[in-house]
């Protein structure tokens, strides 16, 4: 079997959670190739150059004419460009704690699919999440925050760097490069959406997508016990416990 290759989200402002998903990954699939996507070696590579901004302290999508919740916000659509086009490849937002190897994750790849993922219900309200940030409504809101992307299928070929660095962010989270037919089913329990999703028992992929248990007010969150475990293993012990 190819060894898996899993994108993980950086945000310096999240490191912590960040950690956590990198561990939680390693301690059930050590033999994954872990890859954080980070802004600011993108930039220097010359792979983004959307504008951006500062707005009320937090970054702001110039195109898109909105708030980013974290530096990867567009970042995950590179993917299929860094891969040069071949295989298969994991993206997760840096909020996630894995509870089964990626391996089970693997064993669901779809090949005549272009993009495989949990398909949650319509979210098109705005609101807040994490510390204060605009949570907007979109169609296909938080598919993307967990995609298995083929990334030699033809229809991603569309995503090149020159069109994830035009295009509203919007369009992109919405999979607009792709045909309905394009996007494959992942089971729930492999993105569970922490706040947002109706309690799940035993989540593969536990997604603290509001906000991560190192914020005082999600820090009775389901599973936090697990992520602070994994927090200390990290090396994030005296001062995130609950």
């Amino acid at each position: 079997m190819t060894t898996p290759r899993v994108y993980i989200g950086w945000d310096p402002r999240e490191e912590i959670a960040c950690n956590v998903a990198a561990r939680s990954l390693c301690e059930q699939s050590p033999q994954a190739q872990i890859l954080p996507l980070e802004l600011s070696a993108l930039r220097l590579r010359g792979l983004y150059t959307r504008p951006t901004t500062m707005v009320n302290g937090g970054l702001f999508d110039v195109i898109s004419g909105a708030p980013m919740s974290t530096e990867h916000a567009i970042l995950r659509f590179l993917v299929p460009h860094l891969c040069r086009y071949a295989g298969w490849a994991l993206f997760v937002d840096g909020d996630v704690l894995f509870r089964r190897p990626v391996e089970d994750l693997w064993a669901l790849r779809d090949e005549s699919k272009a993009v495989v993922c949990v398909q949650h219900p319509s979210f098109l309200h705005d609101g807040v999440k994490k510390a204060g940030q605009p949570n907007l409504g979109y169609h296909r809101k938080n598919w993307s925050s967990v995609m298995l992307f083929n990334c030699g299928h033809p229809a991603n070929a569309m995503l090149t760097s020159g069109l994830v660095n035009d295009v509203p962010g919007r369009h992109l989270h919405a999979f607009g490069w792709l045909m309905n037919g394009d996007i494959g089913a992942l089971p729930p329990e492999w993105n569970y959406l922490v706040g947002v999703n109706p309690p799940m028992a035993d989540p593969a992929i536990v997604h603290y997508t509001l906000g991560a248990p190192s914020i005082p007010q999600y820090a009775q969150s389901p599973f936090a016990d697990e992520w602070y475990a994994c927090a200390r293993r990290a090396g994030h012990g005296q001062g995130h416990e609950r």
